[in-house]
């Protein structure tokens, strides 16, 4: 774990370096708070920073006529915004809205790209996280294809959650259609099944989750599917 970060905060990724690489990172890393509905990136503008959430979490929008119509992925202290840097790509392909405030570590992309140059270990550790993100977001199209709106919002909570840290969060109405793909009607139809279960309490946008054994009971195999697909990579650097 890195030192100079708290046990209970850190990012996953830069806790896997080895400690040299580790430390002459954090030193070229800021840490800032990223608040609720901030836009990170929009599809085809150049990455300007990269971002290592700690306690934040970075929803990943894909866009329709430019403007934001789908969440595909979800970004916490597993992972980092910007990592297409290491394909030596860099234009962000999507929107990237901050969906849970919080601190994260952030690097201009240009510092980034030189530690990449420096650091075969960072190289080695984004190679298979970009695998996993690929991985993540063929899991995502075949789970809105096939999976119903209740067993897909599950998912997500529990996602959120994970990345949360907390059992409590706040999501507005208007974001959980996006990562739905469905109208407001089908987001209310939902949560109220969740809710009538005893799964969820909702109201005004502040979810509390109260049984996340029955929420996991609830949710597709896409959550499990996910999670095993970062531990069973990532977790053999």
């Amino acid at each position: 774990m890195p030192t100079n970060l708290s046990a209970l905060s850190y990012n996953r990724l830069l806790a896997a370096l080895p400690s040299q690489d580790q430390q002459r990172f954090l030193a070229r890393c800021e840490r800032v708070e990223l608040k609720f509905s901030d836009v990170l990136s929009e599809p085809g503008a150049y990455i300007r920073h990269v971002y290592f959430p700690l306690e934040s979490f970075i929803s990943l929008l894909a866009s329709m006529d430019g403007h934001p119509t789908l969440e595909v992925g979800l970004i916490g202290n597993e992972g980092m915004l910007g990592a297409s840097l290491a394909l030596g790509v860099k234009i962000s392909p999507l929107h990237a809205l901050v969906q849970g405030q919080g601190s994260v570590l952030r690097m201009t992309a240009e510092v980034f790209c030189e530690e990449l140059q420096q650091s075969t270990a960072l190289q080695h550790i984004l190679q298979r996280y970009l695998y996993v993100i690929i991985k993540q977001l063929a899991q995502t199209a075949t789970c809105s294809r096939f999976h119903v709106i209740e067993a897909r919002l599950a998912r997500w909570l529990l996602m959120t959650q994970d990345r949360a840290h907390s059992n409590t969060f706040h999501i507005t109405q208007k974001f959980m259609a996006y990562m739905l793909g469905v109208r407001r009607v089908g987001v209310t139809t939902a949560a109220t099944t969740l809710q009538n279960h005893k799964l969820i309490r909702y109201s005004r946008g502040d979810i509390t989750i109260l049984d996340r054994k029955g929420l996991k009971m609830v949710a597709c195999q896409c959550y499990e599917a996910d999670k095993d697909s970062y531990s069973s990579i990532m977790n053999t650097i």
